[in-house]
């Protein structure tokens, strides 16, 4: 069932990038293993997944331990307190949810002391919504400059969502506004669309999706 979906889901990515005029392979493709069993992302992996998304770091650790040996890389992209971030420094590979500059001044300490350069996205909020995090478009510039001074992170993206729709075209203006946003700062990676709206992500220019539901099936 995993691997089957998997590729259902890859064939789905592959037109979307033609109908944006880009190859199949300019797009990542996160698998979210949120409430996933390991033995169940261990099949994903086996079935070809490189890329796997966590939300809570205490879940991941877990995983990533049964998982050990996996040439995988490992994102946290769920909302990140600070008491929680040292840890994710120690054991993601990218952390996709920074939304403010106190909490990536946290994590470049943190990645100072371990003596490594951690790959950070940005978070950005362009709905508004309060249940979820992200910067304000109008803070965007002001974080980018302020970023610069620290030396133990590297931003290479910017990450986002849209409201949730019943239609993928409804999506559509807030992934073209966060696209702007990614070539004004000519960053490598745009991580944006979900199971419900990706091919519509991809084709408004995203280069990294984050899928779970369509691979895994619904949660507990």
């Amino acid at each position: 069932m995993i691997r089957a979906n998997l590729a259902a889901v890859q064939e789905k990515i592959a037109r979307a990038a033609q109908h944006s005029g880009r190859e199949p392979k300019d797009i990542t493709l996160v698998a979210v293993t949120k409430k996933v069993s390991a033995e169940r992302v261990l099949e994903a992996v086996s079935a070809g997944a490189g890329h796997l998304g966590e939300s809570y770091v205490q879940e991941a650790q877990e995983k990533i331990g049964s998982i050990k040996g996996a040439q995988v890389r490992w994102h946290m992209i769920g909302s990140l307190q600070s008491n929680k971030a040292a840890r994710a420094v120690e054991i993601f590979n990218v952390i996709q949810s920074v939304d403010s500059l106190k909490l990536l001044r946290f994590i470049d300490r943190k990645a100072g002391e371990l003596k490594k350069i951690q790959d950070c996205f940005v978070e950005i909020n362009l709905a508004g919504e309060k249940t979820k995090g992200g910067l304000a478009e109008a803070d965007i510039d002001k974080f980018f400059e302020a970023s610069k001074e620290f030396k133990n992170v590297k931003i290479g993206g910017i990450m986002t969502m849209a409201p949730f729709f019943d239609s993928q075209d409804k999506a559509r203006p807030y992934f073209a506004r966060a696209r702007k946003i990614f070539e004004k700062h000519k960053l490598p990676e745009l991580s944006m669309g979900m199971s419900g709206d990706f091919e519509a992500a991809i084709e408004e220019g995203s280069t990294m999706v984050r899928i779970g539901q369509a691979i895994f099936g619904g949660r507990a």
